[in-house]
């Protein structure tokens, strides 16, 4: 496989905190935090059941939500967690994995310990689990259970074993430990500190939970800045760039710990150019909020949001090829299915997906298309599963959802269309009203300007982003006059410049 260049970028604003993942100089992944939010997933929580419904194979437990965790009783016994760890240090595929606990048998009222696995999302509540377990950089610890796991992108048998040895002589009995693929080349000493620190993690909810009523919070996971880190920062990264020297600092605290060559990879980014503007990043995330995607070849992808489903439709658009129609069919196909597999990436589309590709008359086509559509998905994280084209053309798949997907994580329902349209979130509107007038700054030695904003929204930064106007002063000595303006959206701003007597955007 072709090693591929990849860089992370961090974006710390007021309001959000963006990370992008950049393969090559194209932008792959976007996290996208906002401070003022809470993240629910990896979070632990003591919990009380509600409700079980046997219909439905499901629980709901109070978790101290707006809305009841949902807990499907599939997840008492989930074994998915350990289908990429080996349980020997053979290369033998066919050993089994360890067997589980037998299923409790849940009673309303009755108190249990879960962990979050996917945010609550449009009127439905957080998605939880009893298989708890509590991830560091090289290992994972897995409470109640009793067993060693090794990353099975860890392929040499003799580090696999190597490993084994050493959690073999510090593990207890009550603790199942999961070695991932970066602690491959580490010591003991470096394995063992991580291990207690994750010890002392889970000794701390032991005590939370022992002595506060649930249901209530007993283990916070670590923020979106520090779980990026946790889980991209590998080999493969060539970069980190960050323009927050509290961030820049904690990730460097955090990589000195675990392996201190890599800390020559980590920059902190203190140019006036704002980080995003480097690689188009800013334009490339515009790009990924847009519904149609343009190819190479000058075909296009349409993708459509729906309440069921996304449904992502190719179009040949202005290619027309010199070639007959099925080879010119199959080209495109393979474009879009290259295309297809990074959006769903890039914009962390879950749930059910339906691709709409050209029309192909030969089976062995469709074949080809399939089989590399699915060499694509490879490159991601999520757990997926696909078919093969339907009677009608359709290629159909499931992708994992942890979160919301981007479009929705950056922009809510615009008031004005009545959920017909979206617009972006006070939150980013924030962001890119504090890139812009950095990007004006570099130009300029203004000290002071107007900026006009919705009234709803000088009341949002009032009541939440209270630092708003002072951390532009301390920055860069310069002053912002918030003017109220009922004629903007409250998705709009206006930036006056006072010195020009002109607005600048």
């Amino acid at each position: 496989m072709v090693d591929i260049s990849r860089e992370i970028y961090i974006n710390c604003s007021i309001s959000s905190n963006r990370i992008a993942v950049l393969e090559q100089e194209e932008l792959v992944q976007l996290f996208v935090d906002f401070p003022s939010h809470t993240k629910m997933v990896g979070n632990i929580y003591n919990g009380v059941v509600q409700n079980v419904i046997p219909g439905i194979q499901a629980a709901f437990i109070d978790i101290n939500h707006d809305i009841n965790a949902f807990l499907p009783l599939s997840e008492l016994e989930n074994e998915n967690n350990l289908k990429n760890v080996s349980f020997d240090d053979t290369d033998d595929k066919t050993k089994n994995n360890p067997k589980k606990q037998k299923n409790q048998e849940l009673k309303i009222g009755d108190e249990i310990v879960v962990q979050v696995v996917k945010e609550p999302f449009a009127g439905k509540g957080p998605r939880i689990t009893t298989e708890i377990s509590i991830p560091g950089a090289l290992i994972v610890l897995i409470p109640n259970q009793n067993y060693i796991g090794i990353s099975k992108k860890i392929n040499d048998k003799y580090e696999r074993r190597r490993l084994r040895k050493i959690i073999e002589e510090f593990k207890p009995k009550n603790i199942g430990i999961i070695v991932r693929t970066t602690a491959q080349g580490k010591n003991q000493e470096i394995l063992k500190e991580e291990f207690e620190a994750l010890m002392k993690q889970l000794k701390n909810y032991k005590s939370k939970k022992n002595n506060k009523k649930a249901p209530i919070l007993i283990h916070e996971d670590v923020s979106m800045s520090s779980k990026v880190i946790r889980d991209l920062f590998n080999n493969q990264v060539s970069n980190l760039y960050i323009d927050s020297k509290k961030v820049y600092t904690t990730i460097c605290n955090h990589i000195k710990k675990i392996n201190a060559k890599d800390l020559e990879k980590i920059h902190f980014y203190n140019k006036k150019n704002p980080i995003f503007n480097n690689h188009n990043i800013e334009e490339q995330i515009s790009k990924s909020l847009n519904t149609k995607v343009w190819l190479k070849s000058g075909g296009h992808l349409a993708i459509d949001h729906t309440e069921a489903m996304v449904v992502i439709d190719v179009n040949s658009g202005r290619y027309i090829g010199k070639k007959n129609h099925e080879e010119t069919s199959l080209k495109i196909n393979l474009e879009a299915a290259k295309e297809c597999a990074k959006q769903l990436r890039l914009r962390d589309i879950g749930g059910l997906i339906v691709i709409d590709f050209i029309d192909m008359m030969k089976a062995e086509n469709r074949k080809k298309v399939y089989n590399f559509f699915k060499k694509e998905l490879r490159r991601d994280a999520a757990k997926v599963a696909t078919a093969e084209f339907s009677t009608f053309g359709l290629l159909e798949m499931t992708r994992q959802r942890v979160k919301q997907n981007l479009l929705d994580t950056m922009k809510e329902d615009c008031p004005i269309s009545h959920g017909t349209g979206k617009v972006f979130k006070k939150e980013i509107v924030l962001t890119n009203l504090e890139n812009e007038i950095r990007t004006y700054k570099m130009q300029s030695k203004e000290k002071q300007l107007d900026i006009f904003l919705h009234p709803e929204l000088i009341d949002y930064i009032n009541k939440y982003e209270k630092t708003f106007k002072t951390s532009f002063l301390w920055r860069s000595f310069l002053l912002l006059n918030i003017k109220a303006d009922k004629s903007l959206y409250k998705h709009q701003f206006k930036i006056y410049s006072i010195q020009k007597k002109q607005f600048i955007n």
